[in-house]
Parts: C-alpha cells; structure tokens; sequence
C-alpha cells in the first residue's frame, strides 16, 4: 500500500495512451465542420468494443457490489473532473430508476459539490481529501468503494481505495489506461485508445466510463429483484412522468386500462410490485408487501414465475 507522499509524488503521464497523440486527428483544425464531426464520430465507434472487452471484469465488480448490497452495505463512486461527475450522476440516478434510499450509492468527487460546475485545480491531487470524505460518510469495511480514474493514477481516487482497502472493504478501479500495479480487487480497464484532442478524456474515455457505470448500476440493480423483465418495477412516483410510468407498467402486466391501473396503484400506495400481486393473486397490500419481503423483493418469485437465466443473447444461461 503507498502512502499519501508516494501518491503526490509528481506523476509521470507521458506514457499514458490517454495523453498520447492520436495520427487520426492531427489535422483535426485544417478539416471542415463536418470533417471534425466524422472524426470525432469514427473514434467514438471504438469505445463499445473496449467497454465489451472488459464485461469479464465488470461482471466481477457487479458481483461484488450485489453482495455488499444485500448484506446491507452501501456503493461508493469516487472520482476527481469529469470522472467525479460521472460517478456522482451515476450514484443521483439510481434512487428514482431502481427507488434505492439516497445513502446506499454515493457519488463522492474530489473538491466537492463546486467541482461539479467548474474545474477545482489540484484537489485530485490530495489522496486525504478522499480519506476525509469517506470518513464523514463514515464508510465502512461493509461498503463497496468504485475508483473512476482515466489515467489510472489520480492520487485522490488512489487514496479513497487504499482506504477502503485497508478496512477490509471490497473496490474497483475504472481506468482508460493499463494500470502497472493493481491496487483494488477489480480492475476494468477500458482502452479506447488516444483521444482526439489529446489528453482530453472527457471524450472517449468518459464516453466508455459512462457506459461501464450504466452497466454496474444496471445490471447490479436487475440482480438485485429491482426490474421485472425490462420494467423498472420500483420507479418512485416523484413527477408526473414517473407517475405516469408507473400505470404504463401495470397496465401492461395486468392488460388493464390507465383507470384500472391507477385506482390498483393508489390501493397499493403506489408500489407497483404490490399493485401486481394484489391483482394477480387476489391478496391485501399487507400480504403483497410480506410475500415480497419472504421472496426478498423479486416479483417473479413472489408470483411464482420461473426465471429464464438467459445470457444477454437469447441463450440459456449456464
């Protein structure tokens, strides 16, 4: 484990793919508006397959994080610019997607919520400005810690994972560039290659971090009974959209009309997995809200479905 003097050292970036010159836009200012675009276009084409190449290991950190969640741990994104604001938009959604309490996932960004307007110069690079983030959030060794760092080596994200490291907590690096020495128990490597301006990596590299952050959300949350089938089965009736939502969902697992649907979701005081299971087994909202809680949230289970265990093709899982 460094410690934080080792981790404020001057960097050596040079050898970052992420700050190398990319051939492709070298001309990049000699080219027309629609060259520029057809440029920036194409390399973006190569971010999905670098996200793909690393499902192995993020299928690992969503393993890792379901099990924090049901043991009643919480999720933590860290990151410093552009890969704080990720992690802290990715931490803001999940409550009205998937209807988690505020504090189980957390965006934490290096210089605070200022930093999520504008640029705070060398607050990445202060790993005690992540450890004393973590211990006002009071994080604990039942917590899951996701580093987001392009360059791999940003001593405040390398900070909050020796942390949470030395606790004994679970973490995970999201890096765009080979990191030499692995310091979280995952490490999704993400390699997109050189940016079109170079060194800019809220191009590419946050393009696919995104991408590998929708996944870890996603497919932690279907995991963990959150969806049925591609519905959003726990969405918190926090607009009018949401509401609205809502009846669309059970009118379409019912097949009854937008009346039927929220008269039953108002009887269910708008949880849509109640209002299912009362009308599709003729129960209380009580006994809807037990038979859930013994099925540990899975609507399938409680209406005594099958799951299919399909691998993401259509296949049968193993």
């Amino acid at each position: 484990m460094r410690s934080h003097a080792e981790m404020r050292e001057k960097r050596d970036t040079d050898h970052l793919i992420t700050e190398s010159v990319n051939p492709a836009s070298m001309e990049i200012d000699c080219c027309s508006t629609e060259g520029i675009l057809r440029l920036i276009s194409a390399e973006d084409a190569k971010v999905a397959r670098a996200v793909e190449n690393e499902i192995p290991n993020i299928g690992k950190a969503v393993d890792k994080i379901v099990d924090t969640l049901r043991s009643g741990g919480r999720l933590f994104f860290v990151g410093a610019g552009t890969s704080g604001r990720l992690g802290v938009m990715e931490a803001a959604e999940c409550p009205p997607t998937f209807g988690t309490e505020p504090s189980q996932v957390r965006g934490i960004i290096a210089g605070g919520k200022r930093a999520l307007y504008r640029s705070v110069e060398g607050a990445e690079d202060s790993p005690e400005g992540a450890v004393y983030e973590l211990e006002k959030e009071r994080f604990s060794k039942g917590d899951f810690l996701v580093g987001i760092a392009a360059s791999s080596g940003t001593p405040y994200v390398e900070g909050a994972i020796s942390y949470a490291s030395g606790m004994g907590a679970g973490t995970a690096l999201i890096t765009c560039n080979p990191v030499p020495k692995e310091i979280a128990d995952v490490t999704v490597t993400l390699l997109v290659g050189p940016e079109v301006i170079v060194g800019s990596t809220r191009l590419k590299s946050a393009t696919a971090t995104k991408m590998a952050l929708n996944m870890l959300t996603t497919a932690a949350m279907i995991r963990m009974g959150k969806t049925y089938g591609n519905l959003m089965v726990e969405v918190k009736p926090a607009s009018e959209k949401l509401r609205s939502r809502q009846e669309r969902i059970v009118m379409s697992l019912l097949g009854v009309n937008r009346s039927a649907a929220q008269k039953l979701l108002q009887r269910a005081r708008r949880d849509v997995k109640a209002a299912v299971l009362m009308d599709k087994l003729n129960v209380s909202f009580a006994d809807a809200k037990k038979r859930l809680a013994r099925e540990g949230g899975f609507l399938r289970r409680a209406l005594g479905e099958e799951g299919g265990g399909k691998d993401g093709r259509g296949n049968d899982g193993a």
